[in-house]
């Protein structure tokens, strides 16, 4: 017997419809390149997201063909995320910090047709123009520079446009989205995301165990919109009828601080990376902003340190640990208490949040021990985290040869090493390769990391396994002092013997001004194991 449900298709085009028809009055905001603030609403990018529409189906473009960006957070790129999806079309979100050759490489291996890009961003364009084949080339007058010759302007096509558009009749399994891995190690990998997916995923970071967004939130997303979806919120917050702050291409502390300020936002999500230095200007600011509502900071791309939530609970601001990947849209799960936590003790409590947390629902996580067996839920055990649901990712696009990343039964193996609670938490201990195996027993990078970020000196530090005669490996631990501090290596060392045993230690200790980072601001240890390839240890 069938159910006897309508068959109402999940699709971006009624996301779309609710929040211009529903939340229009709910102000966007935008940081223009020159600081400025521009204010418009859901309905007035509802219209303007229908003229893109159209403009772009008169260009030509036909159902699935991908529609590429090299923009920032910005209305246009929130219009690009409704309207192109709404046409039969795959928005490409191109991540403007990776290099030109890899740029150019994604653009062509996705098979991009159209771009949309900033003025701003047009000499990051010009260096791999002549290796890509778009069709059309459209650019947004972000920073007011002139339209140059022989491309297309934005607002042109949008005023000849018109905003009375038919939309196709899509399947809710059409690809809309696609957005490529930051490429950390090997070649970048796409990932396809249907309108099923962003309708599903969406809904469920409306959540209250989840992102819990809602029409009450002023969101600002310090997350970049080119990586990983970004992080859904173009949808989500269509969904909710959030009122939505978009940063533009700054990321500095006092200029966060003073928008989070202006426009009192309630939720914002970021790496670690923006969250160390907004931190340090709020301690050394007292009383500069006054923050007297809740604000959520949802953090991800990498795990957080102690340090660093406690030092946002001095202030007031609650911090959720995240985890989730490209490949799962990328919300994977995310660390609320459950309620007999709240009579633990405080260490025990912040060791629970600084989990990656409890699965999102609709999505299964397991344990996988080398041998294939599958671990259990004790909270030791660790193995590598495997994945499965209606936002997973089930192959990287047009790259059989990376089958493998799928488990026979269908599970995403995602390359992270983790253990689960009894509770059903998700820690997360080391990406596989980022292990360090010593005399026989693994040692986790990340776990050093963050308790060395602890240490009233430390500003950053990441932690690479470098080959050694004897033990096969030993941690070497890469620091970053911050300014006008002073730390030495057996201060370091003794600072973090009180949580870990000897052999744990990092037997050395070097001091640089800046570790390397990938173009989403995680640690790029590959380019610190190359580094530090040749290094001698001390008999």
């Amino acid at each position: 017997m069938r159910g006897l449900m309508m068959d109402f298709q999940l699709t971006v085009p009624a996301m779309l419809e609710r929040a211009g028809n529903i939340f229009g009055k709910t102000e966007i905001v935008t940081r223009r390149p020159d600081r400025s603030l521009v204010r418009y609403t859901w309905h007035d990018l509802y219209r303007r997201a229908r003229r893109l529409a159209n403009a772009l189906t008169g260009l030509g473009m036909r159902r699935g063909d991908r529609v590429a960006t090299l923009l920032w957070n910005q209305s246009e790129h929130m219009e690009a995320y409704l309207g192109v999806p709404s046409a039969g079309g795959v928005l490409h979100t191109l991540n403007l910090r990776l290099h030109p050759d890899e740029i150019s490489f994604i653009a062509n291996h996705a098979g991009d047709r159209f771009l949309i890009v900033d003025d701003v961003m047009l000499p990051v364009f010009e260096k791999c123009r002549d290796k890509m084949k778009f069709e059309r080339v459209i650019v947004v007058p972000f920073g007011g520079c002139p339209l140059p010759a022989g491309y297309l302007g934005y607002e042109e096509l949008l005023s000849q446009a018109s905003e009375d558009f038919t939309y196709p009749q899509l399947d809710e399994n059409e690809a809309a989205v696609m957005c490529y891995t930051s490429g950390t190690t090997g070649r970048s990998k796409g990932v396809v995301y249907s309108h099923r997916a962003v309708t599903l995923h969406s809904a469920n970071c409306c959540g209250v165990d989840s992102f819990a967004i809602s029409l009450r939130d002023t969101v600002l997303p310090m997350a970049s919109m080119f990586h990983a979806n970004g992080w859904g919120i173009p949808f989500t917050t269509a969904m909710a009828g959030s009122k939505v702050v978009l940063p533009g291409p700054y990321a500095d502390p006092e200029g966060v601080l003073d928008l989070m300020e202006q426009e009192r936002v309630t939720v914002v999500l970021g790496v670690p990376t923006v969250w160390f230095g907004v931190l340090n200007a709020l301690d050394n600011n007292p009383g500069r902003w006054k923050f007297s509502w809740p604000i959520r900071m949802l953090v991800g791309g990498a795990a957080a340190s102690e340090a660093l939530m406690r030092g946002f609970d001095r202030h007031g601001f609650k911090m959720m640990s995240l985890w989730g990947m490209t490949e799962t849209t990328p919300h994977g799960s995310c660390s609320q208490l459950r309620p007999h936590m709240d009579f633990w003790s405080e260490e025990d409590q912040y060791a629970q949040r600084l989990k990656q947390g409890l699965p999102a629902a609709l999505v299964e996580a397991r344990i996988m021990r080398p041998e294939g067996t599958q671990a259990p839920h004790d909270g030791k055990t660790v193995g590598e985290l495997e994945v499965r649901g209606p936002w997973v990712a089930g192959a990287y696009y047009n790259l059989p040869e990376e089958s493998h990343r799928w488990s026979p039964d269908g599970w995403l193996r995602t390359g992270d090493m983790a253990h689960i609670d009894e509770d059903g938490y998700i820690k997360l201990v080391d990406r596989s390769k980022d292990l360090i195996k010593s005399g026989g027993e693994w040692i986790s990078s990340v776990d050093l990391e963050n308790a060395l970020m602890g240490h009233p000196s430390v500003k950053e530090a990441a932690v690479i396994g470098v080959a050694h005669p004897k033990w096969q490996e030993r941690p070497l631990a890469v620091v970053v002092l911050i300014e006008g501090k002073q730390a030495q290596p057996e201060e370091l060392r003794e600072f973090l013997s009180a949580k870990f045993a000897k052999w744990q230690l990092p037997d050395a200790f070097v001091f640089t001004n800046e570790i390397p980072r990938t173009s989403v601001g995680k640690f790029r240890k590959i380019a610190l194991r190359e580094q530090f390839a040749d290094w001698k240890w001390e008999s």
